[in-house]
């Protein structure tokens, strides 16, 4: 009877509903023993798209719209059932073991095996079913709306990525970061283009409705009520801000593909000053920014210059750092925390813009470094969390699967980045724009050598 009870504990492990087909209840048992065979099926067919069929798996899981949603609904609710089947089965097999005639300690470790098999089975699982449920409701929640899905300009996907403050205020918000990410479409190389947030006179995309306002270059303009300088991270302002019709007027369809005037107006600016189509944007809300740091563990920082935490207020002298700064980051290797990266992507009292710059380029850079799969699975929940309070984009949901390919190859790869700054001869007042357009152009595009033929 002892090695009976321990065949029927094991069998009810490996093969669900086995142990009451052969000794007990067989309507039970045939039950569990064809949600079993089911949900191993269902896992060799997601472990072959996996391996061969990838594109296939991901459009059904995360690509494919409303039916995805549907898709990973129901993998959810088999889980979960299968879950509540299991714990059935389990205590049905120890009323099958018929404890009373088996001899101590079996009498008390055979129950006691199976709840603990029972609980990190089950556990495990549940975990797999909420994972599930979040990734199915980040999904919903970032590409609910969504642009148009356009095929890659000139070889690359080129990505407005903007990081400002939002919320309470978010009429006088201006963005403090602003760079554009060109995804290869074939190889997944990523290039970073960084632009200066007081660029002035940006010209606009040809045929764009701020084009049609500012032929010469965008300007700045005062007023009593609402006015705005000429730099990149105002455009925002004359496009949306201090305009009765809200923007609306210039980009009707903003709103309806998630996104809204000010964008637009930046992202026709950032075409214009480089020279690229950029179709989509990603917005980065830098009160969550901390949060996401955290959710990845935190991020490698080499620290080459002492930076204040905090800032001066409008009543304090920004060079008295000691009266204002309410910590500081020290010079060296470090793990940064949420708060702590964030204070080094805004410090710019003590340094210029341009170093703010390169200390946003090397954030990205590291964040992008801890998106690995063992992160993500580990601290999934989190990592989702935090990305729906910090991310708006207009990015079509029918483009993750490709996105997620070129990523894959990317990680792969290095990146490289691009500032437009002084040091690589763009000129801080009078930027000559053809000038950088011809730059990205050699950066996206390298000249291929032409062997030499051989005598």
């Amino acid at each position: 009877m002892t090695k009976r009870g321990w065949w029927l504990v094991v069998l009810n492990l490996i093969v669900p509903g086995s142990a009451q087909v052969l000794a007990g209840n067989r309507r039970l048992g045939r039950i569990g023993l064809g949600a079993t065979l089911l949900a191993w099926f269902l896992v060799i067919v997601g472990a072959g798209l996996a391996l061969f069929a990838r594109p296939v798996l991901l459009w059904l899981t995360v690509g494919g719209g409303w039916f995805s949603a549907v898709i990973l609904t129901l993998v959810q609710v088999l889980m979960v059932a299968y879950i509540v089947l299991w714990i059935v089965l389990t205590f049905d097999v120890l009323r099958l073991v018929r404890l009373v005639r088996i001899p101590a300690p079996s009498k008390f470790a055979i129950p006691l095996v199976a709840i603990l098999l029972l609980g990190l089975v089950g556990t495990g699982m549940g975990y797999a079913a909420s994972y599930v449920g979040t990734a199915r409701g980040t999904i919903s929640t970032l590409f609910g709306q969504s642009g148009p899905s356009l095929p890659p300009s000139d070889g690359y996907y080129n990505i407005l990525l903007l990081g400002a403050d939002s919320g309470e205020g978010r009429d006088s918000m201006r963005y403090d970061s602003i760079s554009v990410v060109s995804v290869n479409a074939t190889s997944g190389a990523v290039t970073i283009t960084g632009i200066p947030r007081e660029l002035p006179g940006a010209p606009f995309s040809e045929g764009s409705p701020m084009q049609a306002l500012y032929p010469d270059g965008f300007e700045g303009h005062s007023s009593n009520s609402c006015g705005w300088n000429g730099w990149m991270n105002h455009v925002r302002n004359a496009a949306e801000i201090c305009r009765e019709d809200q923007g609306t007027g210039l980009y009707p369809d903003a709103a309806a593909h998630g996104s809204d005037p000010g964008i637009e107006a930046t992202k026709d600016a950032a075409e214009g000053v480089l020279g690229i189509e950029i179709p989509y944007y990603v917005f980065v809300d830098m009160h969550g920014f901390a949060a996401l740091v955290d959710a990845l563990g935190g991020v490698d920082i080499n620290v080459t210059e002492r930076l204040p935490k905090g800032g001066p207020g409008d009543a304090v002298d920004p060079k008295d750092v000691d009266s204002w700064a309410i910590g500081w980051i020290e010079v060296g290797q470090q793990h940064m925390d949420g708060d702590t990266a964030q204070w080094y992507a805004r410090s710019r009292y003590t340094t210029s813009d341009w170093d703010r710059m390169k200390r946003q380029r090397e954030l990205q850079e590291a964040i992008l470094a801890q998106f690995t799969p063992q992160t993500v699975l580990t601290r999934f929940n989190e990592v989702a969390a935090a990305g729906t309070a910090l991310i708006d984009t207009d990015l079509p949901q029918d483009k993750l699967p490709e996105f997620f390919d070129l990523m894959t190859k990317a990680k792969e790869l290095p990146i490289t980045t691009i500032e437009l700054t002084p040091d690589n001869g763009v000129d801080e007042h009078e930027p000559n724009y053809d000038y950088i357009h011809d730059m990205i152009q050699q950066k996206l595009h390298p000249p291929t050598e032409t062997p030499t033929p051989t005598p």
